[in-house]
């Protein structure tokens, strides 16, 4: 425990912090006499207790938490705060087991949306809050937050930072000083947070429900306060507000900070990956809407689009609202939408997936072998924007995709040996480790992943938090290289 010790201080004063949190729920259900505030007194006290507990044991430690330290901190992060965001709902739904709360926490913290509760307009306010809210503070990333406050702790949070920060590029800074930078994130997180919120309560919401599904679209979770989902409101203006908000969500929080801080637009301009983004899914929508408007899915071109663009959104960025049973689109539209949340959301934002900016570097890499193979002497460059990618980093995204397309070979199969069908299974498995929520089959938008069975239910558990942590912060623990002094 000596040489982890900065790490286990740090982590108990995050779960100590996390169980404040759930001071805000525990507020709202003795406010509203929801009939939830007793699960919430038992978990705020085993939450800030153990928190405590952990971070006194250790004692306060002064020095830099080396590269080691901080990968194992942000997967403790990931894999143990769930288990006390799921006391609240453990404890107050009847019948929910420990596995299930489990995945719903983990389904909220990495912003994900994919759930096994039903009756949601039923639940207490302060339950459905906590869960959303939890897909708000996991969505731009509680280590990033934690980040912020570090300093204040004796700490450095560079390579916590660059631990769990999602996408290829991940030295660059934004303001000289990363405490600076994970402010600055958070403080435009909040703005478009607050915006989305009033933009929803203008076009219909209660201001709850506006509130709620403000935290998921900006967290790009997918969780809602109804059963469902956004289809609840029969509203265009709903749809657009959420599309709208989605796409800001599904670019990089960089290009928005710099945005707000220029008080100019040009930060879009020049972003490259942000006109990537937009462009495939720009060219998705007008594809899928002139390929199922034959089909005579819906009754006419405006209402084919309408639906095309707003699941394609959603899907894309991993936010995973629904407004209508996709699964009954053909199998071809139902996969391509499924497959755009593989790659579309940009790096630095709150969507899953492999990110934009990886996709774009791999087409380019393979046209760059192809030039090779004609002119084997000729010199070949990858750029992105104009920007030189070097060798490196090339490297690193080739063995990224490769574990990445190898995870889901293993746990799509580890899924058919349960005897799971293969579209549920495929779909479960990449729509959790794209941190998408609904899949196809019997993970569709019109259930739920209650129908899996525990075994299933933890291969997807897995594959939330391989996906939220883009895959080698977890696995760089399993090597035995980790370990040794």
């Amino acid at each position: 425990m000596g040489r982890f010790a900065p790490a286990a201080f740090v982590l108990g004063v995050l779960i100590a912090g996390f169980g404040f949190l759930m001071l805000i729920p525990l507020a709202i259900s003795w406010l509203t006499a929801d009939g939830a505030h007793g699960a919430y007194d038992e978990a705020v006290l085993i939450t800030v207790l153990t928190g405590s507990l952990l971070s006194l044991s250790v004692g306060r430690q002064q020095r830099e938490m080396r590269v080691r330290e901080s990968f194992l901190l942000v997967a403790l992060v990931w894999s143990l705060l769930p288990a006390f965001g799921a006391l609240p709902l453990y404890l107050h739904i009847d019948g929910l087991s420990w596995t299930d709360a489990y995945f719903e926490a983990v389904s909220g913290l990495t912003a994900t949306g994919a759930t096994v509760l039903t009756g949601l307009d039923d639940l207490p306010l302060s339950i459905n809050f906590w869960r959303t809210f939890m897909h708000w503070v996991g969505g731009l990333g509680v280590v990033v937050l934690a980040v912020a406050i570090l300093p204040l702790l004796g700490f450095g949070g560079r390579s916590m930072l660059k631990a769990e920060t999602p996408g290829p590029m991940k030295d660059s800074k934004i303001t000289p000083r990363i405490t600076e930078t994970a402010k600055g994130l958070w403080v435009v997180y909040v703005i478009l947070t607050a915006a989305c919120a009033v933009s929803l309560y203008y076009v219909g919401m209660e201001p709850w429900d506006a509130l709620m599904h403000a935290f998921s679209v900006m967290g790009l979770g997918g969780f809602s306060s109804k059963d469902a989902s956004v289809g609840h409101y029969l509203s265009l203006d709903v749809e657009l507000v959420v599309i709208f908000f989605a796409l800001l969500a599904g670019i990089n929080f960089s290009t928005h900070f710099l945005a707000f801080s220029n008080r100019s637009l040009r930060a879009y301009l020049v972003d490259v990956e942000a006109h990537y983004f937009l462009g495939v899914l720009a060219l998705s929508i007008l594809a899928l809407s002139l390929y199922l408007w034959p089909e005579e899915v819906y009754e006419d071109f405006p209402t084919t689009l309408r639906f095309v663009a707003f699941h394609s959104v959603s899907l894309a960025t991993s936010l995973g609202f629904a407004t209508t049973d996709y699964v009954q689109w053909p199998l071809f539209g139902q996969l391509w939408i499924l497959f755009l949340g593989s790659f579309v959301a940009c790096s630095g934002s709150a969507g899953g997936g492999i990110k934009m900016m990886r996709a774009v570097v791999l087409y380019k890499q393979v046209f760059r072998e192809l030039m090779r193979a004609m002119h084997p002497r000729g010199m070949q460059t990858v750029r992105f924007g104009g920007t030189v990618i070097p060798d490196h980093v090339l490297h690193a995204i080739l063995a990224f995709m490769f574990i990445y397309v190898v995870s889901i070979v293993v746990m799509t199969l580890l899924m058919v040996a349960t005897k799971l069908d293969i579209i549920t299974a495929f779909s479960a498995v990449v729509a959790c480790l794209n941190n998408t929520g609904p899949g196809l089959g019997l993970v569709g938008p019109a259930s739920t992943y209650a129908v899996l069975s525990d075994a299933q239910t933890w291969v997807c558990t897995w594959a939330m938090l391989l996906g939220r942590l883009e895959i080698f912060t977890l696995l760089v623990l399993l090597t035995p290289a980790f370990w040794r002094h």
